[in-house]
């Protein structure tokens, strides 16, 4: 079974799903795809939504929760790289196809990328076009904009 909680924030709404004691999706907005969830929150839901709220106010740097991200063994490794991308740094995702020694597969980094299921804990909006630009994100290029700003002005305190 999972538990759902939903949470107001400066961006907008964000869902948390919990499953099996650990952290399975985080979402924008109310629509989750997932139909055997309970609306339950849960004292690890409260612990994420609070280490959410440190971070959105530039005072949580990275997230200690269990993650139970559901995805193939390619997808789990470019995961598992973009949670090691510093707090207020960026990579293109030909630096995360190097990082992960495979410097060809900056596509298939990118669909990984937009298959991952726990935004911001998992820090896709870290990885940015090769030409600088900003690229793709699940809840809008206007969210990972200002996750940007807000990282790169908090960096340093």
């Amino acid at each position: 079974m999972k538990n759902i909680a939903f949470y107001p924030t400066f961006l907008g709404l964000i869902g948390i799903v919990e499953k099996n004691g650990a952290i399975a999706e985080l979402f924008f907005g109310k629509e989750h795809k997932s139909t055997d969830c309970v609306e339950q929150e849960t004292p690890l839901l409260k612990e994420a939504a609070r280490q959410l709220e440190e971070y959105l106010d530039g005072k949580l740097k990275s997230f200690d929760l269990p993650l139970a991200l559901e995805g193939t063994d390619f997808q789990q490794t470019v995961w598992a790289t973009l949670r090691a991308i510093p707090y207020g740094e960026t990579r293109t995702y030909k630096q995360v196809a190097e990082a992960m020694g495979n410097p060809e597969a900056s596509r298939a980094v990118g669909a990984a990328n937009n298959k991952n299921p726990i935004l911001i804990i998992t820090p896709c909006h870290r990885v940015i076009g090769t030409d600088g630009k900003l690229v793709g994100y699940a809840a809008g290029l206007e969210v990972k904009e200002k996750l940007l700003e807000m990282e790169k002005t908090n960096a340093n305190s």
